[in-house]
């Protein structure tokens, strides 16, 4: 059993940055592929990016390639999304998700079996 918390959500202007942070609890973290996942009003859940477990190997949704970047700390049971040049289609509730061993299907949220509460993101004009 993984818990995930998001924390470092928040109101920021066209152009800004945001930092996401997800703790995770457990003692096997370094095993978990992690996800940011994020959804708006009205949308279905969508893929932002992850990184897999062991090598660290990262993806990305074509929105935000050049922007964000996913990072992990396996000392600190901690995965961080730093956002740059944030604009505002990038608004939405954004989600932490873990799956333990997970080396396909990255982009689907079907694929994680644990999720955070989520952190609201609002990028304003």
């Amino acid at each position: 059993q993984v818990q995930l918390v998001e924390s470092g959500g928040g109101l920021v202007q066209t152009g800004g940055s945001l930092r996401l942070s997800c703790a995770a609890s457990g003692r096997t973290f370094s095993g978990y592929t992690m996800g940011w996942f994020r959804q708006a009003p009205g949308k279905e859940r969508e893929f932002v990016a992850a990184i897999s477990w062991g090598i660290g190997r990262t993806y990305y949704a074509d929105s935000v390639k050049g922007r964000f970047t996913i990072s992990r700390d396996n000392d600190k049971n901690t995965v961080s999304l730093q956002m740059n040049s944030l604009k505002p289609e990038d608004t939405a509730v954004y989600y932490c998700a873990a799956d333990r061993f997970l080396d396909h299907r990255m982009q689907s949220p079907d694929a994680y079996d644990y999720w955070g509460q989520g952190t609201q993101v609002t990028v304003s004009l």
